[in-house]
């Protein structure tokens, strides 16, 4: 056993070169024996992630498409309904306007503030802010007219406020069709609380 170990010992030595025999060196791969294409099962799991992710991101996209399209048809829905309301707010409040020959009981419930012509496409316009200090709701129905800097009136706006609460504030915005170059001063003309 110590002889077969003193033999073993010495194939362990030091080659002349310098590096331990026996080790092992590193030899580079043969490259002609690569087709350049992953294994057949590789390559189907891939296509088949590919076609998963691509119907999903179709079906995302149309579920996208589809959910901008309900919420385009909601939102026109709601600005008609808007637009409607504003309208037979306006319709009834000058109706109510109609009949007021002077300057309506409401008056000292009414303030207007301009609104800058930037922030209205160059139009002029104003918020009128209707303040209810009665005990009960009550409606409101309001005139502005627009003067120029002799006092002439050159456009008139009605607008108009259903049910403000007791102690509440309601405020529509009148506009002016004149176009934005004239200098316009905005004045209530009748007020009324109905």
């Amino acid at each position: 056993m110590a002889a077969s170990g003193a033999v073993v010992l010495a194939a362990c030595g030091s080659s002349p070169s310098g590096t331990a025999a026996g080790s092992p060196t590193a030899t580079p791969p043969n490259t002609s024996a690569f087709s350049g294409q992953p294994p057949s099962a590789v390559a189907s799991a891939a296509e088949s992630l590919l076609a998963s992710a691509s119907a999903a991101a179709a079906s995302a996209s149309a579920a996208a498409s589809e959910a901008a399209a309900s919420l385009s048809a909601r939102a026109s829905a709601f600005g008609a309904s808007v637009s409607a309301q504003q309208s037979a707010t306006q319709e009834k409040a000058a109706s109510v306007l109609s009949g007021v020959t002077d300057g309506g009981n409401a008056q000292g419930d009414i303030t207007i503030t301009g609104v800058p012509r930037q922030n209205t496409g160059g139009l002029h316009a104003v918020v009128v802010t209707i303040q209810n200090p009665g005990p009960n709701a009550a409606s409101y129905a309001v005139q502005v007219d627009f003067t120029d800097t002799g006092g002439r009136t050159v456009d008139s706006a009605i607008v108009g406020a259903e049910n403000v609460p007791a102690n509440g504030k309601a405020q529509p915005v009148a506009f002016s069709r004149q176009p934005a170059d004239k200098t316009l001063i905005p004045v209530v003309v009748k007020a009324v609380r109905y």
